[in-house]
């Protein structure tokens, strides 16, 4: 049934898959991340590229910011490694049974994935405030 649906209506169907992986997704790193600490990281990045712009002649000063800016950046990155993990496996069993249908009736449908993920991630990281 959902088979038939989907090659019925390709353009769509693969929109609302997009969304949904794309809300799954969202939800797992929203669940699986600190938030706060997340959003520290992050707060922290934006001080050291302002300090780092106030400190251009001074390359001893910019090399300590740089440093620190990269021990926030490592922490991140591990931060976002969890959810990732998650989701990956089933995001590769999702792709291989997707190309399987879409092949041969929407070959552009790789875009449509892309492009509706990218509207759909900025609008649910707002709405389920995922930093």
């Amino acid at each position: 049934m959902i088979k038939e649906w989907m090659i019925a209506n390709p353009k769509l169907s693969i929109i609302v898959i997009s969304f949904l992986v794309t809300f799954a997704m969202t939800f797992v790193t929203k669940k699986f991340t600190n938030q706060n600490r997340m959003k520290e990281l992050k707060d922290i990045q934006k001080a050291c590229q302002i300090k780092i712009k106030d400190n251009k002649g001074n390359p001893e000063e910019m090399t300590k910011i740089q440093k620190e800016m990269m021990t926030c950046s490592m922490e991140l990155m591990k931060h976002s490694f969890k959810p990732m993990f998650i989701t990956f496996i089933p995001l590769l069993v999702l792709f291989w049974w997707i190309r399987g249908i879409y092949t041969d009736i929407l070959s552009g449908w790789i875009w449509w994935y892309i492009g509706t993920s990218l509207i759909a991630s900025i609008i649910l990281r707002k709405a389920l405030k995922v930093v």
